[in-house]
């Protein structure tokens, strides 16, 4: 995952890309079977710690999905993190510094 968080005025914009496949199950393999449902369906950020965005994501998000979003307050020197769930349990989390 690649976030980049960067302070404008009183506010922060943080872009995230994440590298994650998302089938959405209803595609077929080159052999004609179906392939199984893989995809994102929890995302969460935080600043400084405190949860500042959730959203609940289904099998119709694009392949390694890109998320822009603001936080205000947020300064230079601040950690914004983010963490995703897939349908199959896998977490991740990266973090980054607001510049």
């Amino acid at each position: 995952m690649r976030i980049r968080a960067q302070a404008s005025g009183d506010k922060a914009t943080v872009r995230v890309l994440m590298s994650h496949e998302m089938e959405s199950g209803q595609r077929r393999d080159a052999a004609g079977k179906l392939v199984p449902a893989w995809h994102i369906t929890d995302v969460t950020a935080t600043h400084n710690g405190k949860t500042v965005m959730t959203a609940e994501w289904g099998p119709a998000v694009s392949k390694n999905p890109f998320l822009q979003f603001a936080i205000k307050g947020a300064k230079a020197g601040d950690k914004v993190a983010v963490t995703w769930k897939d349908n199959k349990g896998d977490t991740r989390t990266d973090e980054a510094t607001v510049s």
